[in-house]
């Protein structure tokens, strides 16, 4: 009796399971991470859309307070260009008194008419300069007292500008303290996914994502159609997406489709 069990176990058959190729492997595996892509980056969306328009709110006030800064900065320098300027014009009237008190002298002792004429030009000349430069200064001043003005308005913008930015980033520090370890744990595990795919997966992933309204690029299936399109799918193009032999995306709106047992291994792992 322990013969015939003997032979009896000995001719049944053993079944063994198809094993997959390396090539099958290798595209199950980018689906699997292109999936956990999905899930972790659509954490990180829902993180940050919790601080709403804080962050562009932040970076337009802080571009505003840079260009504020620089435009006072630049009127600080033309004022002083426009102070040395009038000081070379002060310094140039003097220069043209000193020369008439000169000539004025010298007319006490010419020796005929033609130096004495000559003298007055000279004379004339300085006056017309002295007028000139005064004329200068003033238009100088005048310049400087607008740039005054313009100054003083950019600073009271800037001191209230500043403000708002403080208030703005002590709520969006609040928030962000909130979340901060998860959002950085999640961009870490998003940074670590991205390894596992090749950069031409990368990119149309992110450029689907960009298109896509709620910033889905990876969906599964539900109920024989597109997650995030709910088009139907052929039989056809389902069979080959549980078969996780290749990519297939939606004919319709250009998303990666994977089937419940990608969710289920990614769901797994998380």
């Amino acid at each position: 009796m322990a013969k015939k069990a003997k032979e009896k176990v000995e001719e049944k058959p053993v079944i063994k399971k198809k094993k997959k190729t390396s090539e099958e492997i290798t595209i199950e595996k980018r689906l699997i991470a292109l999936y956990s892509l999905q899930q972790i980056d659509s954490q990180i969306d829902k993180i940050r859309i919790v601080r709403g328009e804080l962050p562009l709110e932040v970076q337009d006030l802080e571009d505003e307070i840079v260009g504020l800064e620089t435009r006072i900065n630049n009127y600080k320098e033309e004022t002083d260009s426009l102070k040395v300027q009038v000081a070379d014009k002060e310094n140039a009237m003097k220069e043209s008194d000193t020369m008439i008190k000169k000539y004025e002298k010298q007319q006490m002792n010419v020796r005929n008419n033609r130096e004495y004429d000559s003298l007055s030009k000279e004379i004339e000349f300085q006056s017309l300069e002295i007028q000139l430069n005064e004329k200068r200064i003033k238009e100088t001043k005048f310049k400087l007292d607008t740039i005054k003005e313009e100054i003083d308005k950019s600073d009271e913008i800037l001191t209230e500008r500043k403000g708002d930015l403080a208030a703005k980033k002590a709520e969006l520090d609040d928030i962000v303290a909130d979340t901060k370890k998860e959002e950085s744990d999640l961009i870490a595990k998003s940074e670590k996914n991205q390894d596992y795919i090749e950069d031409r997966l990368k990119t149309a992933y992110q450029r689907i994502r960009k298109n896509a309204r709620n910033g889905l690029a990876v969906v599964q299936i539900e109920r024989d159609a597109c997650g995030g399109c709910f088009n139907k799918i052929p039989p056809q193009s389902q069979l080959d997406i549980r078969m996780h032999k290749k990519i297939i995306v939606c004919e319709y709106c250009g998303r990666i489709l994977v089937d419940e047992e990608i969710g289920t291994l990614v769901n797994k792992d998380n």
